[in-house]
């Protein structure tokens, strides 16, 4: 089986799931959607008796009362609809974020940023008509018509095995309808992302463009891509209306149909009318099912973008890590191999090394050598493929992410900032930590230094990705974190691959105050980390060399 019919199989399994996981929170909605069937009933019949004339006060009353109890159940179903959706878009946007959290950076590469946030914010969106409309709905479909029918089966059978007769209809025709507009929603979705991809880029790297003249050729491209998003929208909007002209059709069949057989005589008035007026109440649920069919589809070509996310490992238990600030951290590594790809050579083939509580360990080699992936093994956000990775005697992959997270620090190469105040960027390290707390911390990364020349200090906002500082400044923000943090392992991952000697130096002397008492494990090539001290190990295609 093919890669993209494996993901559409998985999909629609995934969406089977769902729904019977749904089923349950909708049974209120399917019994108010068929109280209000049975009031429907009744109205029908009271306005057949006033257009015939008989006891216009009563069922006129009857009438007005049942419209307004009608009314209520609509709009309580309409509330506890959105209910099942949001609930249902909660826990899933819950559950992709912390699989995507567990995946951690080798997520991107393989997947663009923006098509990550298409997955979790537009993908999950698209499935709230699954949850509030489609599973209701595809219940009252079946359980609906059958109410109506007992009531038309009750006044005249031919007209009940006409309606069945129509009814049948309308699956097969929704059912053709549905393969166009599952292919048309897949296309859309896939235009979307590539559209979402490519503005995201061309912001980031808008002072490339302008500064090559290439602004309006983009600008152009990002056009022509906004047109294929419509033209992909406007098909499944197409095969939509002809989901509905094939039920409009069965409709008008039945209504001609019931019509010529009372205009032929059979049956009074009243009956005829009763059983006319019942026509349109008949296909109502078969109306809503086909509107919300189109969720179906709609969520089966989310979901394909879903199941492509790993799902979290199973938590292994918890070996007793409460101990390990008191008595430092001693990392080891007993012939890890690691392969990112298959058809990529192996990242780690056989490491062995040890580092030992309070110790500095350099990892030195080119750039590919496997270094960077020893960090993100101690992150945990992969696991090796062979071979054990052990924390105080433990092995990692039995250590809780929370505790694994609390005695880490990692600081990258370019750090991530986000838009706000220095201070609440060093804050992001630990939240409930003092304000005396971030400017000790911010005075021994010397962040101070040139805080004080700012408009307003520590309080002075940066942009987004740190814009407005400079990449020593904003280093010198990652190792306040780190200050504040306070964590006894400290991972440091190329922290001067992009600064002058200058800045590196002073960069260098503040991660050497930072490492006092901690075990450190700098991956570098650079030649300025022989000066951060502590043993060197070199490796050379994922083993030490």
């Amino acid at each position: 089986m093919s890669t993209a019919n494996h993901t559409k199989s998985a999909a629609r399994a995934w969406v089977g799931a769902e729904q019977r996981l749904a089923f349950r929170a909708v049974r209120p909605i399917l019994a108010m959607n068929l109280l209000g069937t049975m009031l429907a009933i009744g109205q029908v019949y009271a306005v057949s008796m006033l257009l015939v004339g008989r006891d216009l006060v009563t069922f006129a009353g009857v009438f007005a009362a049942l419209a307004l109890g009608r009314a209520g159940l609509a709009y309580a179903t309409e509330l506890l609809a959105f209910d099942a959706g949001a609930s249902a878009r909660r826990r899933l946007r819950t559950d992709l974020l912390s699989r995507l959290l567990a995946a951690g950076p080798a997520m991107l590469r393989t997947r663009h940023s923006a098509e990550l946030t298409a997955t979790v914010v537009d993908r999950v969106e698209a499935l709230d008509g699954l949850f509030s409309r489609y599973v209701p709905a595809a219940i009252f479909a079946v359980c609906g018509p059958i109410v109506v029918l007992a009531a038309v089966l009750s006044s005249d059978p031919w007209s009940a095995l006409v309606l069945l007769g129509c009814g049948l209809l309308v699956p097969f025709a929704m059912a053709a309808a549905g393969i166009g507009a599952a292919a048309a929603t897949r296309g859309q979705f896939l235009a979307m992302e590539r559209l979402q991809a490519r503005f995201v880029d061309r912001i980031r790297g808008i002072a490339t463009i302008v500064l090559y003249g290439r602004a309006e050729d983009e600008a152009q491209r990002l056009a022509t891509a906004a047109e294929e998003l419509r033209v992909r929208t406007m098909r499944v909007l197409r095969v939509a209306f002809l989901s509905s002209a094939a039920l409009d059709l069965a409709a008008a069949l039945a209504l001609v149909s019931v019509a010529i057989h009372f205009f032929a005589g059979s049956g009074e008035l009243q009956t005829a009318l009763f059983v006319l007026l019942l026509v349109p109440e008949f296909f109502a649920p078969l109306r809503a099912f086909s509107a919300a069919y189109q969720d179906r589809l709609h969520a089966t070509g989310a979901a394909e973008a879903l199941v492509d996310i790993p799902p979290m490992s199973a938590p292994a238990p918890p070996r007793d890590i409460r101990t390990v600030a008191a008595q430092g951290i001693t990392v080891v590594f007993e012939d890890v191999r690691f392969t990112w790809d298959a058809s990529r050579p192996t990242a780690l083939n056989g490491l062995s090394f040890r580092v030992a509580a309070g110790e500095t360990l350099v990892l030195a080699g080119p750039s590919g050598a496997g270094k960077s992936t020893v960090i993100e093994m101690l992150l945990g956000f992969i696991r090796p493929d062979s071979g054990r990775v052990t924390i105080n005697g433990a092995d990692i992959s039995d250590v809780v992410p929370q505790a694994l997270s609390r005695f880490t620090a990692w600081i990258g190469q370019r750090p991530v900032l986000f838009a706000g105040t220095i201070r609440d960027n060093i804050r992001f390290a630990r939240p409930e930590a003092t304000d005396a707390e971030v400017d000790a911390a911010a005075s021994s990364a010397q962040v101070t230094a040139f805080a004080q020349d700012l408009p307003e200090g520590l309080d002075t906002p940066v942009g987004e990705g740190g814009f407005g500082l400079s990449g020593g400044q904003a280093q010198r923000v990652a190792i306040a974190r780190a200050y504040l943090k306070d964590a006894p392992l400290l991972l440091l991952d190329e922290p001067t691959a992009h600064l002058d000697p200058a800045t590196e130096a002073d960069v260098l002397d503040s991660l050497k105050r930072l490492a006092i008492g901690r075990t450190v494990i700098l991956a570098s090539h650079a030649a300025a980390a022989r000066a951060f001290g502590g043993r060197r190990l070199d490796i050379r295609e994922g083993r030490a060399a």
